[in-house]
């Protein structure tokens, strides 16, 4: 049995597995409700993975509908070698009740977890798996929702150098967790090296911003009114000559999520910055009952 099928991903929810949770769900207490919610690129099954700041969102955040926006499961890492920490299975777990309780759940494979694009059209345990989705918001609008690895002339062009640069990335990630582990000693919040690192080389903002191009414009010439991705790591809303961009982000550098409100309009969610505040409202509150 290889690394891949031995995943808990491809397992039917088990109810009585909430008690095994590393990381139990939050009972009590009112959560954010949209109407969508978009997340990609979490990489389950690497060390990069932020699984207790994804934990927290899921944990205080509800939808009518998830996207799955690819790179779910990073199966290049796990091919490689085999990790899969308790604290990603409460992620799977939670995706897993989620669909449970009647909120529809889209995964659309990525580049990095391509293994299950084989399962186009099938449902797992309530997880509709799709190639790509169009959705429409509550004001009408048409998106495209995808992962955009077919837009990376890196990926279609130039395989190899796609597994160079992921060698590469993965260093970085890994110095990535050891600032945090500073950082975290040192009661600061989480903030990403690498993130910093990709907005400070001329060439990675370069590429970003013609990959955002061209997928807008493919987007546009397909005769809908925008798209939503993943893929860059990049979380962005833009307008680009007529047609919405949107990216969720990632949850191994920026920890973010795109949604749509119940009127239509989208925003991007930063959870670090978001459970930061969370802290100074309840330091602030118990400052005043100090008092």
């Amino acid at each position: 049995m290889n690394a891949i099928t031995r995943l808990p991903f491809l397992a039917d929810l088990d109810e009585d597995a909430e008690g095994a949770l590393h990381f139990p769900e939050r009972e009590g207490g009112e959560r954010r409700r949209f109407r969508t919610v978009w997340i990609s690129d979490i990489h389950l099954g690497t060390r990069g993975c932020n699984a207790k700041l994804l934990i927290d969102f899921l944990d205080n955040v509800d939808s009518d509908t998830m996207y799955l926006v690819g790179d779910i499961i990073d199966g290049w890492r796990l091919k490689k070698r085999f990790y899969w920490p308790a604290a990603h299975n409460d992620v799977v777990w939670r995706v897993m009740k989620r669909a449970k309780r009647g909120t529809r759940v889209v995964y659309i494979p990525g580049n990095h977890d391509e293994m299950f694009r084989q399962f186009t059209g099938m449902n797992f345990g309530g997880v509709e798996i799709r190639r790509k989705a169009i959705h429409q918001t509550a004001d009408g609008r048409k998106l495209l929702v995808l992962h955009g690895d077919e837009f990376d002339t890196i990926m279609l062009a130039h395989r190899w150098l796609a597994f160079v640069g992921d060698a590469a990335y993965s260093m970085l990630m890994r110095l990535n967790l050891i600032v945090n582990a500073v950082r975290q000693r040192m009661d600061l919040p989480y903030w990403s090296l690498s993130k910093m690192a990709k907005h400070k080389v001329k060439n990675a903002v370069a590429f970003i911003s013609k990959f955002e191009e061209v997928v807008a414009r493919e987007a546009g010439a397909r005769g809908v009114d925008g798209v939503v991705c993943g893929h860059i790591h990049n979380a962005e809303i833009r307008d680009i000559a007529g047609v919405a961009y949107y990216n969720d982000g990632d949850w191994v550098e920026g920890c973010t999520a795109l949604v749509e409100h119940f009127d239509g309009r989208m925003e991007i969610l930063h959870w670090a910055d978001e459970i930061a505040a969370r802290e100074r409202e309840a330091a602030v509150a118990a400052e005043r009952l100090a008092a």
